[in-house]
């Protein structure tokens, strides 16, 4: 199995919305992450929740393999990559959803059926137009995986 290694960070700095931080990759691309619910769910970032100025000092550790507030307060490269990709929709692209489409012999009416929206929705996930949502990435995967009987019920 190839050893998948995760883009490291080449600079970080707190961005305009409250829990955001403005992340440029070393492989220099640049994503806008909101980290907010990680935050607010884990009582080791309380400090960040009640300090915004701590939050602001954020900073690239050491190696670009995570971010730091504190000693004690750090978010790894991985979690705030898999953020970064899931806020965005890259979850599944724009072609690779047209590929899976073609693949399964869908119109956009078959499509949309397939996966309970709308024909216009389909049409902008294809044109790139929209972010395709995780949910809507998994409900391609599992159609892929089920057989042509499960296909004919939906």
């Amino acid at each position: 199995m190839p050893r998948r290694t995760l883009p490291r960070i080449a600079d970080v700095m707190p961005g305009k919305a409250p829990m955001t931080l403005r992340v440029r990759w070393q492989h220099g691309g640049e994503s806008l992450v909101d980290v907010s619910g990680l935050i607010g769910a884990f009582h080791a970032y309380a400090p960040l929740r009640e300090d915004r100025a701590l939050f602001r000092r954020v900073r690239t550790g050491e190696h670009g393999t995570d971010v730091v507030w504190t000693d004690e307060i750090d978010m790894a490269a991985g979690t705030l990559w898999r953020l970064a990709r899931e806020q965005s929709g890259e979850t599944l692209t724009a072609e690779a959803f047209h590929v899976w489409r073609e693949r399964k012999a869908y119109t956009l009416d078959g499509a949309a059926r397939a996966l309970g929206l709308s024909r216009r929705m389909v049409a902008y996930y294809e044109q790139g137009e929209k972010p395709i949502p995780r949910t809507v990435a998994l409900a391609t995967r599992a159609l892929e995986m089920a057989g042509p009987d499960s296909e004919q019920a939906a």
